[in-house]
């Protein structure tokens, strides 16, 4: 849980320190004021020069200092911070906008997915307006500490009201995020990764019963066959719905049966090609999916081959949508249909065979020197009677 800040001018807004000044008299000395983050006031800081005899030698070294200090000031350094090098001075704000910029290059350069990069965006953006709402906000970056980062976790749990699972990705990504400080040296080691994760409940997600499965084929048939065709799709390739919306006809090989997962688009970044199967194909030929562009996505706009995309959420969004007219529980969820898919498969071909169209499993090594569309499936996937 976090505390309330309290009501006034931005902490970022206050000038963090006051350039170093010589004052002589009875006494020589140097002194500056800096923002000690911890106490939340400005400190007095004072470097005595009565030590050093000569008037001449004094006002050297203390222009020599007062340079110094400054420089050091400028650069992100606080006298009130122990810490073992000048980048643990950096303020949060200028690390936080350093972050958003690789995530961006991440992104513009297929590091990231998509849907890793909106995710990573949103925690970056929750962790950010967590510390402005704090009453001793973090200023500098080295004040990201073990505290600190069990606090933050505390906040998505309790003041969110998050499920123990969500906490533990918010985890995932912070520990990630403190590997990524360390690496450039803003930290000395990653904080979360002695924070443990929470035991969480059983998925709620599960699989559709036979008779659930009949009742879903039945409506789309009637009221929209081309999305009963991507239920089919999940279901019998168990492709990952963000792969799914992915593929494109040119990914589709109807001679061999097979379908391929390019590593662009793969959870994996690898190369993959699962079986397609009888039942895929008389729905395709039926739907004429064949007689549009190969460079269409499959399931594209309305569901249909398109050269506009469409997302996961969307195919989510809609079945959501079924599964209420079918009153089905709220434990069907398209994804229901991969858990479905691998079940129905491994019950009639196998367990071994259901983990390789599922591309659950390392491949052998005979398929280590096989790529793209070289890369083999089992003939079991491409005929097996299914119960869609």
């Amino acid at each position: 849980m976090y505390s309330t800040k309290r009501k006034g001018a931005s902490l970022y807004n206050i000038v963090p320190y006051t350039l170093p000044q010589l004052h002589t008299g009875k006494n020589w000395y140097i002194d500056f004021k800096a923002y000690d983050p911890i106490e939340q006031k400005m400190k007095r800081k004072k470097y005595m020069l009565d030590g050093i005899d000569k008037i001449s030698i004094r006002r050297k070294r203390a222009a020599e200092l007062i340079a110094n200090i400054s420089q050091q000031l400028s650069s992100g350094w606080n006298p009130w911070a122990d810490t073992s090098n000048s980048r643990q001075y950096t303020l949060f704000e200028d690390v936080v906008e350093l972050y958003n910029k690789y995530l961006i290059k991440f992104h513009k350069s297929k590091v990231f997915k998509e849907s890793t990069f909106i995710d990573y965006k949103k925690r970056i953006k929750i962790l950010h307006e967590y510390n402005q709402k704090r009453l001793t906000p973090m200023i500098y970056i080295y004040q990201f500490d073990k505290v600190y980062a069990s606090d933050f976790l505390d906040y998505i749990l309790i003041d969110r009201d998050s499920s123990a699972r969500t906490r533990n990705n918010y985890r995932t990504w912070l520990s990630s995020f403190g590997s990524w400080l360390l690496e450039k040296q803003y930290i000395d080691r990653n904080p979360v990764e002695n924070i443990k994760s929470l035991t969480e409940d059983n998925k709620k997600r599960e699989a559709l019963s036979i008779k659930d499965l009949q009742k879903l084929k039945d409506y789309l048939e009637k009221n929209n066959p081309y999305f009963l065709l991507l239920c089919q799709f999940e279901y019998y390739t168990l492709i990952r719905p963000d792969e799914l919306s992915n593929i494109q006809l040119s990914d589709i090989y109807l001679k061999e049966q097979k379908v391929f997962i390019p590593s662009s688009i793969s959870k994996n970044r690898k190369d993959g090609m699962v079986g397609l199967n009888d039942t895929l194909i008389k729905s395709m030929i039926n739907l004429k999916i064949f007689t549009h562009g190969n460079d269409c996505y499959l399931f594209g706009k309305d569901f249909k081959p398109s050269k506009e995309k469409s997302t996961s959420r969307v195919y989510r969004t809609y079945f959501n949508k079924v599964r209420k007219v079918l009153k089905f529980p709220d434990s069907y969820q398209f994804y229901s249909l991969k858990d479905t898919g691998i079940r129905d498969l491994a019950n009639s071909a196998g367990i071994v065979i259901a983990r390789d169209q599922a591309r659950h499993a390392d491949i052998s090594t005979t398929n280590k020197y096989l790529k793209g569309e070289s890369l083999p499936v089992h003939e079991e996937t491409k005929h097996f009677e299914g119960l869609f």
